[in-house]
């Protein structure tokens, strides 16, 4: 019992500096909380599925390296076909058959990527008014953001890796 027959004044430093050094391992620990933004605007399929792999396999990666994560998908622009029922008729996205097909296994992926994954989703409020759509047309847990491109800048600001599949 060394502490006990320690001076009241060397007692309170050393409790001092024990309680800095826990807060300091913490706030180290939530630093290394893995934080990615993805920048989903564009309409094409293909590059669509890629980034939802390439968020699969991320995810996997952390999961198995028992690693903290934090990661977003910001939908702007033509972006907002992949996250919504309606058809968009008359746009230049126009779900056509094909596209139809393929939007049932897209949500899907997404709905697991959520759920499982705690992937989460953002939609530009200006982009959603600029279809004229609204809320109840988009999949399940969909945050709308004010702006997409400002919360893409913010993320970073924060220390979010910003990735866009090309």
């Amino acid at each position: 019992m060394l502490f006990n027959k320690l001076k009241p004044q060397i007692k309170r430093l050393l409790s001092l500096f024990i309680l800095l050094t826990a807060f300091n391992s913490f706030a180290l620990a939530e630093d290394d909380v893995a934080k990615v933004v993805y920048h989903a605007d564009f309409s094409d399929p293909i590059r669509f599925s890629t980034m939802l792999q390439n968020i699969f396999n991320m995810t996997t990666t952390y999961e198995n390296e028992l690693r903290d994560y934090d990661i977003r998908v910001v939908f702007i622009a033509t972006g907002i076909r992949f996250i919504t029922h309606d058809n968009l008729k008359g746009s230049p996205i126009e779900a056509d058959k094909k596209f139809k097909k393929e939007r049932a296994d897209f949500m899907k992926r997404l709905a697991s990527l959520q759920e499982i994954r705690g992937v989460k989703l953002e939609l530009c409020t200006i982009t959603l008014k600029a279809f004229g759509l609204n809320a109840a047309t988009l999949i399940k847990d969909v945050t709308l953001v004010p702006s997409g491109v400002v919360q893409v800048a913010d993320l970073q600001h924060k220390g979010f890796a910003y990735l866009k599949i090309q």
